[in-house]
């Protein structure tokens, strides 16, 4: 019996499959005609799933079946290029410490070692990329990740010309779009990635619109510098020139009571030195000359200028003849910079002093001369602890060893004078503002109610709010004083809050006023040229679903609140006029215009026909 030989064929059905359907789009591309798809399937006897993979891999495989002719092989890099490469990042990393940080599991670049690297990659493109990231010690995958990146940004780039390049057909639909929408740029993302199925987050699109210089993004205000930026901005001259004047009230626990006093406390601006100290029950204009006086005695000499907040015990006439002709500098307002010496002195002994109790039999006067020869004790052992940032030099060494020359010192009087003066200039603006009858009225007041204000500051303060506020708040002060409503122990200062609510309040009444009267009139003038609109739609020759599309339009491309409520309004009484049998047909026409309106944000879209169909088709 002679045995049969199958013949196999030399190539797989499956392979000559995906060979044919490879060819299909260069076929469609000459202009030659081709089978379908399953007439193959059905001659190769192939199945569809294998088929359509053969078809992937011979794809993959046709770019690196043509070579240029008369081109050599890639020559292996020269055998010097390699120690030539590890040799120049080498030298990269040993001037920019820090710009490679390797880790257990993974390493950190820097900016500028990543742009080296893909600029040394540029100058030896002749050298394989393997090769290239043995030799300077890269992980091949990191080095790709990098080129396939700066590509990418590349790729966004617009030529110089024309002025809307776009190098993807994506990008150029983006840009397209864009100079035809109307709407927010979050309704123009929302519309992308929704509409145009663009798979681009916010930051991308706003980024590819920057590029090709179609869109300025806007920028939000810089936020104000921080406390770290207004540092060592305090002018000091020398030791002596000026000192720093301030009150913290001190708790003394004693058998089981407790004691508030009033520590205040001179400190010298150029070296930070405790220079004077008093202890009082309250902080009055007595504590400051008391400390005053202290500093005198301990340094021996009065400075050019004394710096004191805005508290009114600062500001009396007993005060400033106790100064003599040292000048009354004033703290600025807001600004705990201007008094850092003294707060920072403050600081310390809050931090270092010990718990300020002590258990015995005696009283008040006991813990009042207990504290204040643990202030003395205080002050003097931090005026002798040396200072690193001064060179080990105490407060003491640093006070006592600077001579000033009398161009140092004429140099601080006139600085500290002008200061002086600009601080005069705006007390008397702020006087010539103060309406002269209020300024009287208080004054008088004051007088009755027995209100105390030895420098007229509250007084100042208050007569620079309306008359009207300013008597209705004496009235009222006055009211509930006769009514004993008033809290106790209250000053002048709680005038000043009654008067100071009265105008904001007369103030947000007056706006709530004018601001609906303007309202009102924008309102009655929008609604006059939408209803002149609307009257010229119906009364055209256009059907009922001509009408309905106007007005829709109108709708869509209206920018006001008002206006959209108006028309939409109108859409839904121009369905609900139409006859039953046409009302589904008309929503439907109405939602489908709508919907295909894109530079409504998608969201809106969705909202106004969810808003016209709850009108037409009312469930009460």
């Amino acid at each position: 019996m002679n045995e049969i030989h199958e013949e196999h064929p030399p190539v797989s059905p499956l392979v000559v499959a995906g060979l044919i359907l490879a060819a299909f789009e260069h076929l469609e591309r000459l202009g030659l005609t081709r089978p379908t798809a399953r007439a193959v399937l059905e001659a190769t006897g192939a199945g569809r799933a294998q088929a359509y993979e053969y078809r992937r891999q011979v794809l993959e495989l046709l770019p690196h079946l043509h070579r240029s002719p008369g081109r050599p092989p890639a020559a292996p890099p020269p055998v010097d290029a390699l120690p030539q490469l590890a040799l120049e990042v080498l030298q990269f990393v040993m001037k920019h410490p820090g710009c490679v940080d390797g880790g257990e599991e993974r390493s950190f670049y820097s900016d500028d070692f990543r742009r080296f690297v893909l600029e040394l990659r540029d100058q030896h493109t002749d050298i394989d990329l393997d090769s290239f990231c043995r030799a300077i010690s890269m992980p091949l995958g990191t080095v790709e990740d990098w080129i396939r990146n700066a590509e990418a940004q590349l790729d966004l780039i617009p030529e110089p010309t024309p002025a809307f390049d776009a190098t993807t057909p994506r990008i150029e639909s983006l840009l397209e779009a864009w100079r035809r929408w109307d709407g927010t740029f979050i309704g123009f993302c929302e519309h992308a990635q929704t509409d145009l199925r663009i798979p681009y987050g916010r930051a991308e699109i706003a980024r590819i619109l920057e590029i090709h210089g179609v869109r300025i993004p806007h920028r939000r205000p810089g936020h104000t510098p921080d406390e770290k930026a207004l540092r060592k901005t305090f002018e000091t001259f020398f030791p002596g020139a000026q000192w720093v004047g301030d009150g913290m009230q001190v708790a003394f626990r004693l058998n089981g009571r407790t004691f508030t006093f009033n520590l205040e406390l001179n400190v010298d601006c150029h070296t930070s030195a405790l220079v004077g100290a008093s202890l009082r029950k309250e902080e009055d204009s007595k504590a400051v000359i008391d400390a005053f006086k202290d500093a005198v005695e301990t340094t021996g000499a009065a400075p050019i200028a004394e710096l004191l907040d805005n508290k009114a015990p600062n500001l009396t006439d007993e005060v400033k003849n106790a100064l003599g002709d040292t000048m009354r500098i004033r703290a600025t307002l807001g600004r705990g910079q201007s008094k850092a010496h003294v707060e920072g002195a403050f600081g310390l002994f809050q931090q270092t002093a010990p718990a300020l109790e002590i258990n015995a039999r005696s009283e008040e006067q006991m813990a009042e001369e207990t504290l204040k020869l643990l202030v003395q004790i205080w002050a003097r052992t931090l005026n002798h602890r040396p200072r690193p940032d001064r060179n080990d030099r105490s407060r003491v060494e640093l006070y006592r060893s600077e001579q000033p020359t009398e161009e140092q010192i004429e140099h601080a009087r006139t600085a500290l004078r002008e200061r002086h003066r600009k601080q005069e200039l705006q007390e008397q603006t702020r006087r010539a503002r103060q309406d002269p009858i209020a300024r009287q009225m208080l004054d008088t007041a004051f007088e009755r109610l027995g209100l105390a204000d030895p420098d007229g500051n509250i007084r100042a303060a208050i007569a620079g709010y309306p008359l009207d506020a300013v008597l209705a708040g004496l009235a009222t002060f006055e009211g509930k004083r006769r009514a004993k409503t008033l809290p106790p122990a209250v000053d002048a200062r709680y005038l000043l809050g009654i008067v100071r609510n009265i105008a904001q309040e007369d103030e947000g009444l007056k706006i709530a006023d004018a601001l609906l009267r303007v309202r009102v009139e924008a309102r009655d003038l929008a609604l006059t040229a939408l209803r002149s609109s609307y009257d010229a739609v119906t009364r055209s020759s256009l059907n009922a679903l001509e009408q309905l599309m106007a007005i829709i339009d109108r709708f869509l491309s209206s920018e006001r609140t008002i206006d959209r409520f108006f028309w939409l309004d109108a859409a839904a009484r121009t369905i609900s006029a139409a006859a039953s049998t046409d009302r589904d047909s008309l929503v439907r026409q109405a939602a489908r215009r709508i919907h295909t309106s894109y530079r409504t944000p998608h969201r809106e879209r969705l909202a106004a026909a969810r808003r016209l169909i709850t009108k037409v088709v009312s469930l009460d």
